[in-house]
């Protein structure tokens, strides 16, 4: 073997392979080779922090592979990605092969086409070991936090829990900005909406707000109540209207920079309703690879974890060409270069783009899945838009006064003279055209209405408005976003309402220790600034260790101390007036993994448990629901467990009927095409099949991995097969001899 390939994925191994000759092998490592070990600390904090890699078992099968292939290799390449996680990759399979330096060269790319990859093969380099460090430093910091903070939970709330560097920090937002809206107060308003038209030919309709008393802007609060609104009903009985001033003018609007890592995030979840997690996954098909017919694999966007909004000048020149051959001239005014606020270093140095304008989404959609699809048309347009001319729209301002007082009415009108980049990427610009008036000329009223209104609290996080503030803040990077979010919903801190984040009695429990007794570790500014030194590390300004260690002594000794001074019962118990109802004993409120929840005082003799309902210290009264019992003919209720509503026995404990609920559905069987997969016991455990058997034998191990707002399973892009949820937060593919994993 002439020359060793080595990449993350097996996807993006597939779309390089077509580009290269016999003369080069591609292999994937299927994502880190080494980590730190899951059974210990895996840190020497005596020994300056030195990590203590090991080769996991689901990975030393194929470590030893790559091991032989490149014993035998005359050059190796490692192309991974281009930042810390694929510098590191590349990092540990050097430490592994052991090889001599002369014989590794390390590749970078930011987009799988073939002129890109060439290109690198020209222009190698060796591992920066400056981003491996930053790397190494992320993942010790985030070690120590929790493998040390985590087992002090488990030990002084409930076990399972977990706390996290960046997780309890994003925990900490979500939960303050539900007591800013618990704390909230709504204050009243009244605005006064008029209906004017105008008194030519046509009578024009047009709508207008009353804006100003006495000359003065009116705020939004100024009219706080129905008395003040009927003063001014009172005022303008009768009153003739004419216009008193027009302001007409043309505005400029220009296009937004492409997509970065976060602004994608956003974008996606605002206009598509897609999670970060599930936006981050698609489009990592889309970089890695999409078999397109005859042309076989090919990545159709470049690297999507980054905060640049940089454009390569290749693709600059062949988006204006484009933009002129498919719209004109007027339409682009030349390169557009945008300047990035944030001054991180650690990603890639492009914007998320389309590898070639000419991909147009409707080009390729036959080929994509619809997500695919949306996702790609939405990235396609955004990078082609800012490369287009500004879009001109015409503002019209009308003020209308009521003669003989001191109201004024405003009416504001837009039309969109020159739609510009808009042709290609719509926003909320919508027109309102107003009718062609003069100044002194009089209106008729047809009507005028005084609407009640109430301040509103500030809204519940969205996963788009989260990214933002973190990234505002500083915390977390582009590669981080997405699994923070899924992580504080994995771990029971966060739940969705109305795709909203909601924060669970667990969250404001945890946040509140944490707030209290560990303050630097949920602090918004040290947060930032322990990324703001990784991102020194990984530019060489400073040396990793220093780093931990100026984190690790005050963190453990503060640690050590509080695990002295904290009671657990002191921190998750509180009493109330409920007694156990099968000894008699008081019982208290506990908090556990999955909520609060009522507990004898008399355990462990007497192990009986209630639900505590919506959380709070009150227990929720069970709800009847019409139906009796089919065991003892007592009324069935509604309640609450830790697992969430179900239907059963009001006589409970001496009746232990629960109503079973209907089965989960998984989409439909790909097997026999009409049953549908749902979850079912047997004697070797909890598996998934068809509903439909045994006339159909379908059957996963694996919970069927199902995106966000979709009702499918997700397919493996190597066979087809089914993907499930594996260990580790891993999914898989269901085929036996599959070995697509991400």
């Amino acid at each position: 073997m002439k020359n060793l390939v080595i990449v993350e994925s097996p996807t993006k191994a597939k779309t390089i392979a077509k580009f290269l000759g016999q003369d080069y092998k591609i292999e994937s490592s299927f994502g880190h080779i080494r980590d730190l070990p899951k059974s210990k600390l895996g840190i020497d904090v005596e020994n300056n922090f030195e990590p203590q890699y090991v080769i996991p078992l689901k990975a030393k099968k194929q470590a030893a592979a790559l091991k032989k292939m490149a014993e035998k290799a005359e050059q190796i390449y490692f192309a991974t990605d281009e930042d810390r996680e694929g510098e590191a990759i590349s990092w540990h399979l050097a430490e592994i092969f052991k090889t001599p330096k002369s014989k590794v060269k390390r590749i970078v790319f930011h987009e799988i086409t073939e002129e890109a990859i060439k290109e690198a093969l020209k222009n190698p380099r060796g591992i920066d070991l400056n981003l491996v460090d930053a790397q190494q430093a992320r993942r010790v910091l985030d070690r120590l936090v929790g493998y040390q903070l985590s087992p002090f939970l488990w030990k002084k709330v409930a076990r399972g829990l977990s706390a996290g560097r960046v997780q309890s920090v994003a925990v900490r937002l979500i939960v303050e900005r539900e007591r800013l809206i618990q704390a909230f107060k709504a204050d009243e308003y009244w605005t006064m909406d008029a209906k004017f038209s105008g008194q030519g030919k046509e009578k024009i309709e047009f709508e207008a707000k009353l804006n100003g008393i006495a000359g003065k802007t009116l705020d939004k609060l100024e009219i706080g109540s129905q008395a003040q609104a009927d003063k001014i009903l009172k005022d303008l009985d009768q009153a003739k209207y004419q216009i008193l001033e027009i302001e007409k003018k043309a505005t400029k609007k220009n296009p937004l920079p492409p997509f970065t890592t976060s602004t994608l995030q956003q974008e996606a979840n605002r206009r598509l309703g897609f999670s970060a997690k599930q936006t981050m996954m698609l489009a990592q098909r889309l970089y890695e690879g999409i078999e397109l017919g005859r042309q076989g694999s090919v990545g159709l966007i470049t690297y999507m974890r980054t905060d640049s909004v940089n454009l390569a000048e290749k693709f600059l020149g062949e988006a204006v060409g484009y933009i002129k051959e498919k719209f004109g001239n007027d339409y682009t005014t030349g390169p557009r270069k945008y300047q990035a606020k944030s001054k991180m270093a650690q990603e890639a140095h492009e914007a998320i783009r389309p590898t070639s304008a000419y991909n147009n989404p409707e080009v390729v959609k036959e080929y994509l899945d619809p997500r695919q699809f949306r996702l790609y048309q939405l990235i396609w347009q955004r990078a082609m838009a800012s490369q287009m001319a500004e879009a001109i729209i015409d503002t019209t301002r009308i003020d209308i006064e009521a003669k003989g007082t001191n109201y004024v009415f405003r009416a504001n009108g837009s039309v969109i003279k020159f739609p510009g980049y808009l042709k290609v990427y719509p926003s909320a610009t919508t027109e309102n055209i107003l009718p062609d008036l003069k100044e002194k000329e009089p209106v008729d009223l047809i009507e005028l209405i005084p609407n009640q209104h109430f301040t509103q609290p500030p809204a519940r996080f969205s996963e788009a408005a989260l990214v933002k503030v973190m990234e505002e803040y500083g915390i977390g990077r582009p590669s981080t976003y997405a699994p923070t979010i899924s992580t504080i919903q994995d771990r029971n801190y966060v739940v969705k309402e109305e795709k909203r984040l909601k924060p669970t009695d667990l969250a404001f429990m945890v946040n509140d220790l944490l707030v209290e007794h560990f303050p630097k570790v949920v602090d918004y500014e040290f947060t930032a600034h322990l990324e703001n030194d990784l991102d020194e590390i990984a530019e060489g300004k400073i040396k990793w260790q220093p780093v931990i260690h100026g984190f690790w002594g005050p963190f453990k000794k503060n640690l050590d101390k509080k695990d002295k001074e904290l009671d657990k019962k002191k921190l998750t118990e509180e009493k109330t007036d409920e007694t156990c109802d099968k000894c008699g004993k008081p019982m208290v409120i506990k908090m556990g993994r999955f909520g609060k929840f009522l507990a004898c005082t008399g355990y462990p003799d007497c192990k009986n448990t209630r639900p505590v309902g919506d959380g709070n210290a009150i227990l929720e009264a069970p709800k009847e629901i019409g139906q009796n019992c089919p065991q003892c003919e007592s009324p069935l209720v509604q309640r609450t467990g830790r697992y969430g509503p179900f239907v059963g026995c009001s006589n409970y404990p001496k009746c232990k009927y629960i109503k079973k609920s209907a089965s989960q559905i998984f989409g439909s069987c790909p097997k026999c095409g009409t049953g549908k997969i749902t979850g079912k016991r047997s004697r070797r455990g909890f598996f998934y099949g068809c509903d439909r058997y045994p006339e159909c034998d379908f059957a996963l191990w694996g919970k069927p991995a199902i995106p966000e707002g979709a009702t499918e399973p997700e397919k493996c892009p190597d066979c087809g097969s089914i993907l499930v949820h594996a260990k580790d937060d891993e999914i898989k593919c269901s085929a036996k001899g599959c070995k697509y994993k991400r």
